[in-house]
């Protein structure tokens, strides 16, 4: 079931971090997302400050159709871009969370009713392969 927060959408699926991090890739591709970017949170705060932390990767997932749209209807939406998608280890070694940015929450600070349909769209989007991580 997926939940909602003040400004994201996350669902706890009973799964080890490794298969969630590959599920959550591929349901984001069914839904046209690509990642840019990734961060290796757990890896950064070791390098950079010497200290553990549970596994945690930050996914800059794009739609590029609803990317190529938003920036079309406003070039300065790229500041609001890309969706994050993070997934991260519980207490529980079979049990991950994965969570994404709710775009409409964020795409609120530009204005325009194209901006917020295609808020609403990526929202689909993203609960639709939040959903599919748990089947």
């Amino acid at each position: 079931m997926v939940t909602q927060s003040a400004y994201g959408i996350s669902v706890r699926v009973p799964l080890p971090y490794p298969m969630a991090v590959e599920r959550a890739r591929a349901a984001l591709a069914l839904e046209g997302f690509g990642i840019l970017s990734e961060i290796d949170v757990a890896g950064v705060l070791r390098k950079k400050l010497s200290v553990d932390f549970r596994p945690y990767v930050i996914l800059g997932a794009c739609n590029h159709q609803l990317a190529h749209r938003a920036l079309t209807a406003d070039l300065d939406i790229g500041l609001l871009l890309p969706c994050n998608v993070i997934v991260y280890a519980t207490d529980h070694p079979d049990v991950s969370v994965v969570a994404a940015m709710d775009p409409v929450v964020a795409l609120q600070l530009a204005p325009g009713k194209e901006i917020e349909h295609l808020a609403q769209e990526a929202r689909s989007r993203l609960e639709r392969a939040l959903t599919s991580i748990t089947r």
